[in-house]
Protein backbone atom coordinates (compact mmCIF):
# COMPACT_ATOMS: atom_id res chain seq x y z
CA UNK A 1 0.00 0.00 0.00
CA UNK A 2 2.85 2.25 -0.01
CA UNK A 3 2.62 2.74 3.77
CA UNK A 4 2.38 1.52 7.14
CA UNK A 5 -0.87 -0.50 7.74
CA UNK A 6 -1.88 -1.49 11.27
CA UNK A 7 -5.18 -3.67 11.95
CA UNK A 8 -6.38 -4.10 15.74
CA UNK A 9 -8.78 -6.60 16.76
CA UNK A 10 -9.95 -7.83 19.87
CA UNK A 11 -10.76 -11.83 19.92
CA UNK A 12 -10.28 -14.00 23.45
CA UNK A 13 -9.26 -16.51 21.08
CA UNK A 14 -5.55 -16.08 19.66
CA UNK A 15 -6.56 -18.98 16.54
CA UNK A 16 -9.18 -17.01 15.82
CA UNK A 17 -7.22 -14.30 15.70
CA UNK A 18 -4.61 -15.77 13.54
CA UNK A 19 -7.36 -16.64 10.91
CA UNK A 20 -8.76 -13.26 10.42
CA UNK A 21 -5.36 -11.43 10.81
CA UNK A 22 -3.87 -13.80 8.21
CA UNK A 23 -6.92 -13.68 5.62
CA UNK A 24 -6.92 -9.34 6.29
CA UNK A 25 -3.48 -9.49 5.66
CA UNK A 26 -3.87 -12.06 2.21
CA UNK A 27 -6.52 -9.50 1.42
CA UNK A 28 -4.44 -6.51 0.96
CA UNK A 29 -1.68 -8.11 -0.67
CA UNK A 30 -3.87 -9.17 -3.30
CA UNK A 31 -5.10 -5.81 -3.78
CA UNK A 32 -1.75 -4.73 -3.76
CA UNK A 33 -0.56 -6.62 -6.51
CA UNK A 34 -3.41 -6.30 -8.74
CA UNK A 35 -3.83 -2.37 -8.57
CA UNK A 36 -0.17 -0.97 -7.45
CA UNK A 37 0.83 1.19 -10.22
CA UNK A 38 4.48 0.60 -8.93
CA UNK A 39 4.10 -3.43 -9.81
CA UNK A 40 4.88 -4.45 -13.50
CA UNK A 41 2.50 -7.31 -13.33
CA UNK A 42 -0.34 -5.73 -11.49
CA UNK A 43 -3.53 -5.86 -13.87
CA UNK A 44 -3.14 -1.54 -13.53
CA UNK A 45 0.28 -1.78 -15.10
CA UNK A 46 -1.52 -4.30 -17.35
CA UNK A 47 -4.50 -1.73 -18.34
CA UNK A 48 -2.11 1.28 -18.67
CA UNK A 49 0.91 -0.69 -21.15
CA UNK A 50 -2.61 -0.63 -23.22
CA UNK A 51 -3.61 3.11 -22.50
CA UNK A 52 -0.15 3.66 -23.76
CA UNK A 53 -0.92 1.88 -26.93
CA UNK A 54 -4.43 3.22 -27.44
CA UNK A 55 -6.00 0.34 -27.39
CA UNK A 56 -8.99 -1.94 -25.45
CA UNK A 57 -8.79 -4.27 -22.50
CA UNK A 58 -11.88 -6.44 -20.97
CA UNK A 59 -11.38 -6.10 -17.07
CA UNK A 60 -13.14 -7.98 -14.24
CA UNK A 61 -16.36 -7.38 -11.95
CA UNK A 62 -14.33 -5.87 -9.21
CA UNK A 63 -12.10 -3.41 -12.00
CA UNK A 64 -15.67 -2.31 -13.11
CA UNK A 65 -16.99 -1.34 -9.67
CA UNK A 66 -14.12 0.88 -9.57
CA UNK A 67 -14.44 1.99 -12.52
CA UNK A 68 -17.85 2.64 -12.34
CA UNK A 69 -17.34 4.35 -8.87
CA UNK A 70 -14.61 6.34 -10.64
CA UNK A 71 -16.97 7.80 -13.49
CA UNK A 72 -18.97 8.78 -10.20
CA UNK A 73 -16.49 10.78 -8.93
CA UNK A 74 -15.84 12.55 -12.00
CA UNK A 75 -19.43 13.79 -12.39
CA UNK A 76 -19.74 14.57 -8.84
CA UNK A 77 -15.87 16.96 -9.11
CA UNK A 78 -17.02 18.87 -12.45
CA UNK A 79 -14.34 16.39 -13.80
CA UNK A 80 -11.44 17.14 -11.43
CA UNK A 81 -11.13 13.32 -9.54
CA UNK A 82 -9.89 12.30 -12.70
CA UNK A 83 -7.78 8.99 -13.20
CA UNK A 84 -6.55 9.34 -16.59
CA UNK A 85 -4.25 12.36 -14.88
CA UNK A 86 -1.80 9.77 -14.03
CA UNK A 87 -0.04 10.73 -17.01
CA UNK A 88 0.98 13.72 -15.17
CA UNK A 89 3.56 11.67 -12.74
CA UNK A 90 5.75 11.54 -15.57
CA UNK A 91 6.69 15.30 -14.62
CA UNK A 92 6.02 15.64 -10.94
CA UNK A 93 8.83 13.84 -8.93
CA UNK A 94 8.18 14.17 -5.70
CA UNK A 95 10.71 11.64 -4.43
CA UNK A 96 13.16 13.63 -6.34
CA UNK A 97 16.32 15.00 -4.52
CA UNK A 98 16.85 17.83 -6.32
CA UNK A 99 13.34 18.93 -7.57
CA UNK A 100 12.70 21.29 -10.04
CA UNK A 101 9.07 22.48 -11.36
CA UNK A 102 7.90 20.94 -15.16
CA UNK A 103 7.74 23.45 -18.46
CA UNK A 104 4.83 24.82 -18.90
CA UNK A 105 5.17 23.44 -22.59
CA UNK A 106 5.65 20.07 -20.92
CA UNK A 107 2.29 19.94 -18.76
CA UNK A 108 0.63 21.45 -21.92
CA UNK A 109 2.13 18.08 -24.28
CA UNK A 110 0.85 15.94 -21.23
CA UNK A 111 -2.52 17.21 -20.92
CA UNK A 112 -3.58 16.22 -24.24
CA UNK A 113 -3.29 13.03 -22.96
CA UNK A 114 -5.54 13.37 -19.98
CA UNK A 115 -9.98 13.57 -19.59
CA UNK A 116 -12.12 10.73 -18.83
CA UNK A 117 -14.23 11.78 -22.07
CA UNK A 118 -11.41 10.13 -23.86
CA UNK A 119 -12.01 7.12 -22.55
CA UNK A 120 -14.90 4.64 -23.90
CA UNK A 121 -16.16 2.94 -20.72
CA UNK A 122 -18.76 -0.39 -21.70
CA UNK A 123 -18.39 -2.93 -19.10
CA UNK A 124 -16.47 -4.83 -19.34
CA UNK A 125 -14.34 -2.89 -22.00
CA UNK A 126 -12.42 -0.24 -21.17
CA UNK A 127 -11.47 1.46 -24.58
CA UNK A 128 -8.87 4.28 -24.65
CA UNK A 129 -9.18 6.52 -27.59
CA UNK A 130 -5.68 7.72 -28.11
CA UNK A 131 -2.18 6.46 -27.68
CA UNK A 132 -0.21 7.56 -24.41
CA UNK A 133 -3.06 7.57 -21.97
CA UNK A 134 -2.52 6.15 -18.43
CA UNK A 135 -4.74 5.73 -15.11
CA UNK A 136 -4.36 5.86 -11.74
CA UNK A 137 -6.55 4.88 -8.91
CA UNK A 138 -4.83 6.88 -6.20
CA UNK A 139 -8.02 7.58 -4.04
CA UNK A 140 -9.87 4.82 -4.51
CA UNK A 141 -7.90 1.83 -4.01
CA UNK A 142 -6.46 1.73 -0.68
CA UNK A 143 -9.89 3.27 0.65
CA UNK A 144 -11.62 0.10 -0.91
CA UNK A 145 -9.28 -2.00 0.85
CA UNK A 146 -9.92 -0.56 3.86
CA UNK A 147 -13.43 -1.25 3.57
CA UNK A 148 -12.71 -4.48 2.32
CA UNK A 149 -10.53 -5.26 5.75
CA UNK A 150 -13.44 -3.96 7.63
CA UNK A 151 -16.14 -6.70 6.18
CA UNK A 152 -13.81 -9.34 6.32
CA UNK A 153 -13.39 -8.58 9.93
CA UNK A 154 -16.96 -8.69 10.58
CA UNK A 155 -18.02 -11.16 8.59
CA UNK A 156 -15.60 -13.49 11.04
CA UNK A 157 -17.20 -12.21 14.04
CA UNK A 158 -14.79 -9.44 14.95
CA UNK A 159 -17.26 -6.48 16.77
CA UNK A 160 -14.42 -4.76 17.81
CA UNK A 161 -11.26 -3.20 16.37
CA UNK A 162 -10.08 -0.85 13.77
CA UNK A 163 -8.18 -1.03 10.35
CA UNK A 164 -5.73 1.61 9.52
CA UNK A 165 -4.28 1.68 5.94
CA UNK A 166 -1.77 5.02 5.50
CA UNK A 167 -4.42 7.14 6.93
CA UNK A 168 -7.01 5.54 5.71
CA UNK A 169 -9.15 4.40 8.44
CA UNK A 170 -12.33 2.08 8.95
CA UNK A 171 -14.09 1.15 12.20
CA UNK A 172 -15.37 -2.15 13.07
CA UNK A 173 -16.23 -1.22 15.90
CA UNK A 174 -15.69 0.59 19.31
CA UNK A 175 -13.69 -0.81 22.03
CA UNK A 176 -15.07 -3.42 24.30
CA UNK A 177 -16.22 -1.52 26.40
CA UNK A 178 -17.77 0.73 24.01
CA UNK A 179 -15.35 3.42 24.24
CA UNK A 180 -14.65 4.97 20.90
CA UNK A 181 -10.95 4.98 19.37
CA UNK A 182 -9.19 8.35 19.82
CA UNK A 183 -7.81 9.11 16.24
CA UNK A 184 -5.45 12.12 14.97
CA UNK A 185 -5.70 14.41 12.47
CA UNK A 186 -2.28 14.95 11.56
CA UNK A 187 -0.71 18.97 11.54
CA UNK A 188 0.12 18.84 7.55
CA UNK A 189 3.36 20.99 8.60
CA UNK A 190 4.45 18.62 11.42
CA UNK A 191 4.19 15.23 11.43
CA UNK A 192 5.05 14.83 14.87
CA UNK A 193 1.89 16.90 15.94
CA UNK A 194 -1.83 16.28 15.54
CA UNK A 195 -4.34 18.91 14.90
CA UNK A 196 -7.18 17.22 16.75
CA UNK A 197 -8.35 14.30 18.12
CA UNK A 198 -11.72 12.53 16.87
CA UNK A 199 -13.76 10.00 18.34
CA UNK A 200 -15.17 7.30 16.98
CA UNK A 201 -16.94 4.06 17.32
CA UNK A 202 -18.17 3.20 13.82
CA UNK A 203 -17.74 4.25 10.37
CA UNK A 204 -14.53 5.29 8.53
CA UNK A 205 -12.67 8.22 8.17
CA UNK A 206 -9.78 9.66 5.12
CA UNK A 207 -7.03 12.47 4.68
CA UNK A 208 -6.10 13.99 1.89
CA UNK A 209 -3.39 16.43 2.18
CA UNK A 210 -0.40 17.59 0.48
CA UNK A 211 2.38 16.67 2.96
CA UNK A 212 2.64 13.13 2.60
CA UNK A 213 4.55 13.21 -1.04
CA UNK A 214 5.36 16.46 -1.93
CA UNK A 215 7.93 18.71 -2.82
CA UNK A 216 9.66 22.04 -1.94
CA UNK A 217 10.70 24.88 -4.26
CA UNK A 218 12.16 28.31 -3.14
CA UNK A 219 10.04 28.39 -0.07
CA UNK A 220 6.51 26.87 -1.72
CA UNK A 221 5.27 23.29 -1.33
CA UNK A 222 3.68 21.31 -4.18
CA UNK A 223 2.05 18.16 -3.02
CA UNK A 224 0.99 14.79 -5.22
CA UNK A 225 -2.97 16.12 -5.96
CA UNK A 226 -2.44 17.18 -9.25
CA UNK A 227 -5.39 19.68 -11.01
CA UNK A 228 -5.98 17.50 -14.22
CA UNK A 229 -6.98 20.64 -15.93
CA UNK A 230 -4.37 22.26 -15.15
CA UNK A 231 -1.36 20.06 -14.61
CA UNK A 232 -0.60 21.36 -11.60
CA UNK A 233 -0.85 20.66 -7.96
CA UNK A 234 -3.57 22.18 -5.48
CA UNK A 235 -2.46 25.19 -3.58
CA UNK A 236 -5.73 26.48 -1.34
CA UNK A 237 -5.31 23.65 1.24
CA UNK A 238 -2.85 21.62 3.26
CA UNK A 239 -5.33 19.23 4.06
CA UNK A 240 -9.01 17.84 4.48
CA UNK A 241 -10.71 15.13 6.54
CA UNK A 242 -13.71 13.54 5.75
CA UNK A 243 -15.77 11.16 8.16
CA UNK A 244 -18.17 8.90 6.47
CA UNK A 245 -19.71 5.52 6.72
CA UNK A 246 -17.59 4.09 3.91
CA UNK A 247 -13.50 4.79 3.85
CA UNK A 248 -13.96 4.67 -0.06
CA UNK A 249 -16.48 7.46 0.24
CA UNK A 250 -14.09 9.62 2.94
CA UNK A 251 -11.07 9.30 0.71
CA UNK A 252 -12.75 10.11 -2.46
CA UNK A 253 -14.60 13.45 -0.67
CA UNK A 254 -11.52 14.69 0.53
CA UNK A 255 -9.45 14.78 -2.58
CA UNK A 256 -12.52 16.23 -4.42
CA UNK A 257 -12.40 18.90 -1.86
CA UNK A 258 -8.88 19.83 -2.29
CA UNK A 259 -9.57 19.85 -5.78
CA UNK A 260 -12.13 22.31 -5.89
CA UNK A 261 -9.88 24.12 -3.75
CA UNK A 262 -11.72 27.73 -2.52
CA UNK A 263 -14.85 25.95 -3.44
CA UNK A 264 -14.38 23.04 -1.11
CA UNK A 265 -15.90 23.87 1.64
CA UNK A 266 -19.22 24.54 0.23
CA UNK A 267 -19.04 21.52 -1.89
CA UNK A 268 -18.76 19.65 1.66
CA UNK A 269 -21.64 21.29 3.34
CA UNK A 270 -23.49 19.89 0.04
CA UNK A 271 -22.22 16.79 0.67
CA UNK A 272 -23.40 17.22 4.57
CA UNK A 273 -20.59 14.66 5.62
CA UNK A 274 -18.65 15.67 8.87
CA UNK A 275 -15.32 17.10 7.73
CA UNK A 276 -11.79 19.22 8.70
CA UNK A 277 -9.54 21.53 7.09
CA UNK A 278 -6.38 22.97 7.55
CA UNK A 279 -5.59 25.75 4.67
CA UNK A 280 -2.00 26.05 3.45
CA UNK A 281 -2.13 29.33 6.03
CA UNK A 282 -2.84 27.30 8.82
CA UNK A 283 -6.25 28.31 9.66
CA UNK A 284 -8.67 25.53 10.68
CA UNK A 285 -11.95 24.76 10.07
CA UNK A 286 -15.02 22.60 9.19
CA UNK A 287 -18.07 20.87 11.57
CA UNK A 288 -16.05 17.98 13.26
Amino acid sequence: MGSPCELQIYTTDNSHFQNVAQNVIHEMVRLEKKYSRYRDESFLSEINRCAAKGEAIEVDAETAHLLNYAVTCYEQSDGLFDITSGALRQLWKFNATKPSLPKQDEINALLTFIGWEKVQWKSPILRFSIAGMELDFGGIVKEYAADRAGAMCAAMGIKHGIINLGGDIKIIGGHPDSSPWNIGIRDPRNKNDVSSVVQLTTGAMASSGDYERCIDIAGKRYGHILNPKTGFPVQHFASITVISDFCVLAGSASTIAMLKEKEGEEWLDLLGLPYQWIDVNGLVGGNL
